[in-house]
């Protein structure tokens, strides 16, 4: 069978029935992982080889990689994963199999491991839940889960990346943009209930409410529509709330039993209009499902047709009636579960990291913990990747994702998603060492993505590093490493933000802030009762007001995650190290400020109580 006609079989067969209610949206809040998904990791530390190289990484570049890490001493700070992203196997598969590019990887993969392994380092792997990995290699894990599971066990990796391109079931980067027939419901205008001592026909813009958020009634077209998940794949939309809407409608009946819907739609293959309808009566645990495909064909977007009759069961009473499209999420949940399960068949002894890379598309931050160690937030923090000597080029502030403040911005509120019972948000790879970022901005690069426990990803071509020079420091200040790494492994929380009015109702925490001309305060509990704050001028012209928070702000926000609350705020003396000079100092009073913020700086402290 051909690459081609394999596709096409897949595509026949349609998204896989999701006859488990594990993988279903009313069960993302549950806390349950699947096939026993390890927990308890703090984020992963290493390099990656896109950054740097993009698809132009070879077996000699990982390997000068692997020896810089040993050289610099940053294996003994914690930077152990070495991962090859895309462009490392063979464009397509050989029997079935993935294997490596015999020009950029002639020794294969699990000599490459070896070697990595000899040297005290872990090796890490890419793929991708579609057909083709992005760069266009026909070898995505696509019905392939358990044989890819299978090669990535005798490679013995310890780390896997899976990306999101070409995905047959959303209209993700590289395939069809019509796939959005499987992510939206179609436009609604009415249901019809019958049964018992009933019929009733109801309208969707006059009788239906509507949930979550995103829906539209349009009421010159007497529809409604956009019913679906937000694509988070750039930086729009807030990750905080309900993601995705639903219509829903109150109906009372007098008798328990079975009762016939039908459905007034149109169909459509664009985004805000599909042609996947789920139905269900009730929510969270109560919730039962009766419909979950397509809906027959019609003629367009604009011609309303009745569905055949769908049996529901109704009780006596109050029912909500649920219509609605969840699929964008669970279809990919599944997808990612998938290569999970097939790991954890084919090395259940074998610690492997999964790394989920949809780029935020789905909202991971909601069921991401299931399957995951850690969720990509938004797309590529960068499109520049360096090549050929080239160390490509990095931004403190873009419209889109590719900058340090577009991922800051949207990570920095999502710490209630986070932690090691769950995973890490990801706002990938880091950037320091490109070219476009100073000094100052990757200083202030590497304490944001430690104070929000990221994975600190070095994507730079470490060959330009040397032991002692700036960029060195930077990311090797094992002060600044240890918040990332800290035992308690909780994500930072911003408990001020200079451009929220005092008396506006946004939490600092909650409040999705776009705007850059602004100053953060971040603060963070640690294992050893200390907190760690971080001011941060998060604009790019000097500040000179002065900034301040207290102990009473601080447990205002963080004190029920704090190991030691009560030593804290009866403390009257604090010790305070600025985990950037090294300096030490003592305050009283538990007021904590700064003077001077110049563009894009940072001062981070840690604050211990002195008995």
């Amino acid at each position: 069978m051909t690459f081609e006609e394999e596709v096409k079989q897949i595509i026949a067969r349609g998204p896989k029935p999701l006859d488990d209610p594990t993988y279903r949206y009313d069960a993302f809040d549950n806390g349950e992982v699947l096939h026993g998904k390890r927990r308890g990791y703090l984020p992963a530390m290493g390099w990656n080889s896109w950054n740097a190289f993009g698809s132009g990484n070879t077996e000699e570049l990982t390997r000068q990689m692997a020896h810089q890490l040993i050289e610099l001493e940053l294996d003994k700070l914690g930077y152990h994963y070495l991962v090859l992203d895309d462009g490392c196997y063979y464009p397509e598969r050989v029997d079935g199999k993935i294997t490596n590019d015999p020009e950029k990887f002639p020794s294969g993969f699990k000599a490459l491991a070896d070697e990595l392994h000899g040297m005290g380092l872990k090796f890490g792997m890419y793929n991708d839940i579609g057909t083709n990995l992005c760069a266009g290699a026909a070898v995505g894990t696509c019905g392939h889960e358990k044989t890819d599971a299978k090669c990535y066990a005798e490679w013995e990796i310890d780390f896997l990346k899976v990306d999101n391109c070409y995905y047959l079931w959303d209209n993700a980067t590289f395939s069809d943009a019509a796939n959005a027939k499987y992510v939206y419901t179609p436009a609604i205008r009415k249901i019809f209930l019958s049964g018992h001592d009933i019929s009733l026909e109801l309208s969707a813009v006059e009788d239906g409410i509507l949930s979550g958020e995103g829906g539209i009634k349009a009421q010159q077209e007497d529809s409604v529509w956009n019913l679906g998940t937000f694509d988070g794949t750039g930086p729009d939309a807030s990750p905080i709330g309900v993601r995705s809407a639903e219509l829903t409608f109150r109906v009372n009946v007098s008798q328990t039993g079975k009762y016939q819907l039908t459905v007034c739609y149109a169909n459509g293959q664009e985004n805000g209009k599909g042609r996947w309808l789920q139905i269900a009566v009730g929510r969270g645990k109560e919730s039962r499902l009766y419909y979950d495909a397509f809906m027959p064909e019609t003629p367009d977007g604009t011609d309303f047709v009745l569905s055949p009759e769908i049996e529901i069961e109704l009780k006596k009473g109050e029912n909500l009636i649920r219509l609605m499209n969840h699929r964008r999420q669970e279809n990919t949940l599944h997808s990612y579960d998938a290569m999970l399960e097939g790991l954890m068949e084919a090395a259940p002894d074998r610690e492997i990291l999964l790394s989920i890379c949809e780029w935020g598309k789905t909202q991971p931050q909601n069921w991401g913990y299931k399957v995951g160690h850690s969720w990509r937030i938004l797309n590529d923090i960068t499109f520049r990747v360096g090549a050929d000597g080239d160390p490509g080029h990095g931004a403190w502030t873009e419209d889109y994702t590719t900058s340090v403040t577009s991922q800051y911005n949207k990570c920095v509120i999502m710490d209630e998603f986070a932690g090691k019972e769950k995973g890490w948000n990801d706002p990938d790879m880091m950037m320091i060492g490109m070219e476009g970022l100073n000094e100052t901005m990757c200083k202030t690069h590497m304490t944001m993505w430690c104070m929000m426990n990221a994975p600190l990803m070095l994507g730079m071509d470490l060959r330009r590093m040397k032991k002692g020079d700036a960029l060195h420091k930077i990311v090797s200040n094992a002060d600044i490493i240890s918040l990332d790494q800290d035992a308690l492994g909780i994500q930072a929380k911003r408990i001020y933000a200079s451009n929220l009015e005092a008396d506006s109702q946004e939490r600092p925490d909650q409040a999705y802030i776009r705007e850059n001309d602004r100053v953060d305060i971040l603060a963070k509990p640690l294992a050893d009762g200390s907190v760690a704050i971080s001011f941060i001028n998060v604009g790019m012209t000097d500040r000179a007001e002065g900034w301040s928070t207290d102990k009473e702000r601080i447990l205002t926000y963080i004190g029920d995650r704090m190991i030691h609350r009560e030593a804290f705020q009866k403390a009257e003396r604090f010790r305070v190290t600025d985990l950037w000079s090294g300096e030490v100092s003592e305050t009283t009073g538990g007021l904590f400020a700064v003077q001077d913020l110049k563009a894009c700086d940072n001062v981070t402290i840690k604050v211990t109580p002195i008995s």
